[in-house]
């Protein structure tokens, strides 16, 4: 269904995308004002519960995707989800939530020629990653397509290998270095269809088959954290190929050998994903018998 959707949206002219976003977050903003006064709020202690018994534990390395609207109506916004998860995981934990200027195709942002300004640029991502890359203590990495916030005591390691990178999920990322640290991987309120980053990982990592990148390269100004302007250069996605993922069917596969497991949040249905355990599934699967996003089932695919 998310893959039908999504073919769906890419065909829509842009104008009438921006109206059908407009008219869902008015619904969505309808209905939690409705559920706050029915008294249905979700206080940190309860995801603080729910997180726990999903699987998190103290000095957790986690890697967030959410869906602020999925979970309900939260006592304190943001913060009631980012306090839980920091409650959880303790001093010794690592938070990390990606934080990309960019909402569209990588490629459609990367024609702009943007500066990506590692403090001050937002992140379009939603508004709890955009609330935790501007707390006190969170480092963000400088790569201009797929930057990482990240807090926690190891923090700067997990962020320092982003920039100059020549896509977003080499080995020195955020994405790739949570696998060192044992981490883990929520998906709160969305799935691999809207947030597979991660999948990402085993394209850069083998010399991949298919064309998911575009031929051309880009080139970004990147404003550092001192205020000093970089010139980098690095590959976007091929939005045509784009098309092509499945990501989402390949959830039996990571559940089926306990690489994920689907868990309930407030409101939200959640799958916690052991990072280092999906990424080794991930390379035997492709090694072994071809699978991948785009071709979920083992198939050759043709293009």
């Amino acid at each position: 269904m998310g893959t039908i959707r999504n073919l769906i949206r890419s065909l829509m002219p842009e104008a009438w995308l921006n109206r059908y976003r407009n008219k869902k977050r008015e619904q969505t903003r309808q209905q939690l004002e409705q559920k706050k006064q029915q008294g249905k709020i979700i206080t940190q202690a309860r995801l603080v519960g729910d997180l726990q018994k999903a699987g998190l534990t103290s000095g957790d390395t986690v890697l967030v995707h959410s869906a602020m609207s999925k979970i309900g109506y939260l006592e304190n916004g943001p913060a009631t989800l980012i306090e839980a998860l920091l409650e959880v995981i303790g001093q010794n934990g690592n938070l990390l939530m990606p934080t990309s200027p960019n909402a569209s195709f990588q490629i459609e942002y990367a024609k702009q020629n943007p500066v990506f300004d590692v403090l001050n640029s937002p992140s379009k991502l939603g508004s709890i990653t955009e609330y935790f890359r501007k707390l006190p203590g969170v480092i963000r990495s400088a790569h201009p397509t797929e930057p990482v916030a990240a807090l926690g005591p190891d923090a700067q390691w997990l962020t320092e290998g982003h920039f100059n990178e020549p896509t977003p999920y080499t080995q020195h990322s955020p994405f790739a270095r949570i696998y060192n640290k044992n981490g883990k991987i929520l998906y709160l309120g969305v799935s691999l269809d809207n947030a597979g980053t991660n999948l990402h990982t085993l394209e850069d990592a083998v010399d991949f088959k298919y064309p998911v990148y575009a031929d051309e390269w880009f080139e970004f100004t990147i404003v550092d954290v001192q205020g000093k302007s970089h010139q980098t250069k690095t590959r976007v996605h091929n939005p045509e190929f784009s098309k092509k993922r499945r990501c989402d069917e390949l959830l039996p596969l990571f559940e089926a050998h306990a690489v994920a497991q689907k868990v309930k949040i407030g409101e939200a249905d959640a799958w916690l994903f052991d990072g280092k355990k999906m990424f080794e599934l991930m390379l035997n699967a492709y090694q072994e018998k071809g699978i991948t996003m785009y071709t979920p089932n083992g198939e050759n695919l043709k293009y």
